[in-house]
């Protein structure tokens, strides 16, 4: 049955919905927006990047995955600028963020610095965007949080899910105090060409899609990174934060999952070799307001490989916010 919501879509059994595959589109160009550093309480510096908006628009947060950075989300939040006043941070040790004075790459590490970033502001509630690390730092600040965020958007959340596979396995190792480093190393002494191909084959269903013009200003940005001393390690470290953050305790991230009381939208690629879309079904059954949307041709980092069609189903995302009472 086709929604009346979102063009293309079709509903499943049990509120989970699927794109059409023939509707997905292309990776945008890439667009980026001009940075500028804050110094937060906390001893927090951020590079943030602001895309223009319209009056009235509602202020959102865009959190990027390991290894990424704000201009992971430039393209989607200039298709979103009409609803949507967007700020993008580069996380502690990613982009153009320095790395944290104390050395704390963990994932409430992270989701302390959106937290002062969104306070600092002072626009809050925020619509909260969060992909792979993003999406575990935002549940997180969700979870904690909850005056501060009005809706959640994630996009292929690294939630706990460790079944082994080929690219999980060698991703999950760059976590392990001795493996880790070395690995980072290895990967930092490739050349950034080499770098920006790697990720695209392990972040994109379709590589060969990718536009020149996205390809050539991630070749930048992976030469700026690798001047960075710090690069390698804030890499290792995150991926740590984000392992003992999935542990089975307490306190872990499926815990916060539980707590989440914002209107969520999952968006999870069926191709995704990182994060498989288990995880985000159990998600999306777990927490109270959610709804989950299956990209079958997308991979990874749906926001870049399939903008437009975010860009659509988040308008439906902010629809329905604002039909429940949360102004979108």
């Amino acid at each position: 049955m086709k929604a009346r919501h979102a063009e293309g879509v079709h509903h499943l059994v049990g509120g989970e919905v699927i794109v059409d595959a023939g509707d997905l589109g292309i990776a945008a160009p890439f667009e980026g927006w001009p940075a500028e550093t804050l110094a937060l309480p906390g001893e927090i510096t951020l590079s943030v990047r602001t895309t223009p908006a319209a009056p009235g628009a509602q202020p959102a947060v865009l959190v990027h995955g390991l290894g990424g950075s704000a201009l992971n989300w430039t393209t989607s939040s200039a298709l979103l600028a009409d609803r949507l006043a967007c700020r993008a941070p580069d996380l502690p040790g990613f982009g153009e963020s320095p790395p944290p004075h104390d050395g704390d790459y963990g994932v409430d590490a992270h989701a302390r610095a959106v937290e002062e970033l969104i306070e600092a502001d002072g626009h809050g509630p925020v619509h909260l965007f969060g992909n792979s690390l993003g999406g575990a730092v935002a549940v997180r600040l969700a979870a904690r949080r909850p005056d501060l965020v009005r809706s959640l958007v994630l996009v292929s959340p690294a939630l706990p899910d460790w079944v082994p596979t080929r690219w999980r396995t060698e991703v999950g190792a760059l976590g392990l105090p001795l493996v880790g480093p070395a690995l980072s190393r290895r990967v930092s002494v490739l050349t950034p060409e080499e770098r920006v191909a790697g990720a695209i084959r392990l972040c994109f269903a379709e590589p060969s899609q990718v536009p020149d013009a996205w390809r050539q200003a991630a070749i930048v940005e992976a030469e700026a990174r690798g001047r960075k001393l710090y690069a390698a390690d804030a890499l290792a470290r995150s991926m740590r934060g984000l392992i003992a953050a999935s542990a089975p305790r307490v306190d872990g991230l499926w815990s916060s999952v539980d707590r989440v009381v914002a209107p969520t939208l999952i968006l999870h690629g069926a191709r995704d070799a990182l994060v498989p879309v288990r995880a985000s079904r159990r998600a999306a059954h777990r927490m109270r307001h959610a709804r989950l949307v299956v990209l079958p041709r997308a991979g990874h980092v749906a926001q870049m490989e399939s903008p437009h069609v975010v860009a659509r189903l988040v308008r439906d995302h902010l629809d329905r916010c604002a039909a429940a009472g949360r102004p979108g």
